[in-house]
Protein backbone atom coordinates (compact mmCIF):
# COMPACT_ATOMS: atom_id res chain seq x y z
CA UNK A 1 0.00 0.00 0.00
CA UNK A 2 0.66 3.82 -1.23
CA UNK A 3 0.63 6.73 0.20
CA UNK A 4 -0.52 8.96 -2.47
CA UNK A 5 -0.83 12.47 -2.51
CA UNK A 6 -3.59 14.66 -5.05
CA UNK A 7 -2.67 17.52 -6.54
CA UNK A 8 -6.12 19.41 -7.38
CA UNK A 9 -4.90 22.12 -9.98
CA UNK A 10 -6.47 23.32 -12.92
CA UNK A 11 -3.01 25.38 -14.79
CA UNK A 12 -1.06 23.21 -16.16
CA UNK A 13 1.75 25.32 -15.50
CA UNK A 14 1.03 25.43 -11.05
CA UNK A 15 0.40 21.37 -11.45
CA UNK A 16 3.31 20.90 -12.59
CA UNK A 17 5.49 23.02 -10.27
CA UNK A 18 3.97 21.40 -7.60
CA UNK A 19 4.69 17.89 -8.95
CA UNK A 20 7.94 18.96 -9.64
CA UNK A 21 8.46 20.35 -5.96
CA UNK A 22 6.54 16.98 -4.76
CA UNK A 23 9.50 14.74 -6.83
CA UNK A 24 11.71 14.13 -3.76
CA UNK A 25 8.67 11.97 -2.24
CA UNK A 26 9.46 9.13 -4.78
CA UNK A 27 8.81 6.22 -5.59
CA UNK A 28 8.02 6.62 -1.65
CA UNK A 29 4.82 8.18 -2.34
CA UNK A 30 2.90 8.17 -5.36
CA UNK A 31 1.82 11.08 -6.73
CA UNK A 32 -1.66 11.84 -8.10
CA UNK A 33 -2.10 15.27 -10.62
CA UNK A 34 -5.88 16.29 -11.24
CA UNK A 35 -7.23 19.32 -13.59
CA UNK A 36 -10.43 19.69 -11.91
CA UNK A 37 -12.98 18.11 -9.00
CA UNK A 38 -14.39 15.09 -11.57
CA UNK A 39 -10.86 14.83 -12.10
CA UNK A 40 -10.22 14.06 -8.92
CA UNK A 41 -13.24 11.40 -7.86
CA UNK A 42 -11.63 9.51 -11.02
CA UNK A 43 -8.06 9.57 -9.71
CA UNK A 44 -9.40 8.57 -6.10
CA UNK A 45 -11.33 5.41 -7.71
CA UNK A 46 -8.32 4.47 -9.09
CA UNK A 47 -6.09 5.24 -6.53
CA UNK A 48 -8.30 2.53 -3.93
CA UNK A 49 -9.48 0.17 -6.92
CA UNK A 50 -4.83 0.09 -7.04
CA UNK A 51 -4.85 -1.00 -2.96
CA UNK A 52 -3.46 2.36 -2.19
CA UNK A 53 -4.90 5.26 0.13
CA UNK A 54 -5.35 8.94 -0.14
CA UNK A 55 -3.18 10.42 2.61
CA UNK A 56 -2.90 13.77 1.06
CA UNK A 57 -5.19 16.62 -0.91
CA UNK A 58 -3.11 19.35 -1.92
CA UNK A 59 -6.13 21.28 -3.42
CA UNK A 60 -6.86 25.09 -4.95
CA UNK A 61 -9.80 26.92 -4.37
CA UNK A 62 -10.51 28.31 -7.68
CA UNK A 63 -11.26 25.34 -10.27
CA UNK A 64 -13.70 24.73 -13.38
CA UNK A 65 -17.33 24.07 -11.65
CA UNK A 66 -17.06 22.72 -8.29
CA UNK A 67 -14.54 24.84 -6.13
CA UNK A 68 -11.63 23.48 -4.39
CA UNK A 69 -13.18 23.76 -1.19
CA UNK A 70 -16.56 22.06 -2.20
CA UNK A 71 -14.19 18.97 -2.86
CA UNK A 72 -12.71 19.35 0.54
CA UNK A 73 -16.05 19.22 2.29
CA UNK A 74 -17.55 16.60 0.14
CA UNK A 75 -14.15 14.48 0.96
CA UNK A 76 -15.26 14.64 4.36
CA UNK A 77 -18.43 12.20 3.64
CA UNK A 78 -16.55 9.77 1.57
CA UNK A 79 -15.16 6.73 3.35
CA UNK A 80 -12.09 6.60 1.01
CA UNK A 81 -10.95 10.16 1.43
CA UNK A 82 -12.42 11.40 5.03
CA UNK A 83 -9.39 10.69 6.82
CA UNK A 84 -7.14 12.42 4.33
CA UNK A 85 -4.77 15.59 5.46
CA UNK A 86 -6.50 18.56 3.59
CA UNK A 87 -4.13 21.38 2.14
CA UNK A 88 -5.62 24.51 0.39
CA UNK A 89 -2.86 25.82 -2.45
CA UNK A 90 -4.46 28.87 -3.35
CA UNK A 91 -3.89 32.41 -3.96
CA UNK A 92 -7.54 33.36 -4.09
CA UNK A 93 -9.73 32.37 -1.01
CA UNK A 94 -11.09 35.15 1.06
CA UNK A 95 -11.45 34.98 4.43
CA UNK A 96 -15.55 33.31 4.71
CA UNK A 97 -13.94 30.50 2.00
CA UNK A 98 -10.71 30.15 4.55
CA UNK A 99 -12.72 29.68 7.24
CA UNK A 100 -15.35 27.45 5.43
CA UNK A 101 -12.74 25.26 5.02
CA UNK A 102 -11.59 25.64 8.13
CA UNK A 103 -15.00 24.77 9.84
CA UNK A 104 -16.58 22.15 7.30
CA UNK A 105 -14.12 20.87 5.52
CA UNK A 106 -11.50 20.10 8.29
CA UNK A 107 -8.57 21.67 6.24
CA UNK A 108 -5.06 21.00 7.94
CA UNK A 109 -3.09 23.83 6.46
CA UNK A 110 -3.23 26.87 4.04
CA UNK A 111 -0.53 27.38 1.96
CA UNK A 112 -0.55 30.65 -0.32
CA UNK A 113 0.67 30.96 -3.87
CA UNK A 114 3.01 32.17 -4.79
CA UNK A 115 5.03 29.04 -2.32
CA UNK A 116 8.30 28.62 -1.26
CA UNK A 117 9.57 24.79 -2.47
CA UNK A 118 11.51 24.16 0.78
CA UNK A 119 8.16 24.94 3.00
CA UNK A 120 5.70 22.82 0.64
CA UNK A 121 7.78 20.29 0.77
CA UNK A 122 7.91 20.69 4.72
CA UNK A 123 4.37 20.50 4.83
CA UNK A 124 3.70 17.64 3.21
CA UNK A 125 6.68 15.63 5.29
CA UNK A 126 4.82 16.91 8.43
CA UNK A 127 0.60 15.93 6.89
CA UNK A 128 2.10 12.38 5.51
CA UNK A 129 3.55 11.98 9.13
CA UNK A 130 0.06 13.24 10.87
CA UNK A 131 -1.80 11.20 8.46
CA UNK A 132 0.10 7.79 9.38
CA UNK A 133 0.59 8.60 13.15
CA UNK A 134 -3.61 9.48 13.26
CA UNK A 135 -4.30 6.24 11.05
CA UNK A 136 -1.93 3.80 12.84
CA UNK A 137 0.29 3.22 9.68
CA UNK A 138 3.10 1.59 10.58
CA UNK A 139 5.80 3.99 9.26
CA UNK A 140 8.92 1.83 8.11
CA UNK A 141 8.16 1.80 4.61
CA UNK A 142 7.20 5.44 4.52
CA UNK A 143 10.14 6.86 6.23
CA UNK A 144 11.51 8.33 3.58
CA UNK A 145 8.51 10.89 2.56
CA UNK A 146 8.20 11.23 6.82
CA UNK A 147 9.65 13.76 9.34
CA UNK A 148 12.17 11.12 10.81
CA UNK A 149 12.44 12.30 14.03
CA UNK A 150 8.46 12.02 14.58
CA UNK A 151 8.11 9.34 12.58
CA UNK A 152 10.80 7.04 14.31
CA UNK A 153 8.61 8.51 17.90
CA UNK A 154 5.82 6.65 16.49
CA UNK A 155 7.93 3.45 15.91
CA UNK A 156 9.32 3.70 19.55
CA UNK A 157 5.69 4.32 21.30
CA UNK A 158 3.76 1.57 19.10
CA UNK A 159 6.37 -1.13 20.40
CA UNK A 160 7.89 -1.52 16.97
CA UNK A 161 11.20 -1.31 16.72
CA UNK A 162 11.29 -4.09 18.59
Amino acid sequence: MKLTILILEDEPEVRTAIERDLLVFLPTVRIEPAEDVVDAWDVISEITTQGDVLALALCDHRLPGTSGIDFLVEMMSDPRTASARKVLVTGQADLADTVRAVNDAGLDHYIAKPWASDDLRAVVRKELTDYVEECGIDPIAHMPALDKSRAMEIVRAEGLAD
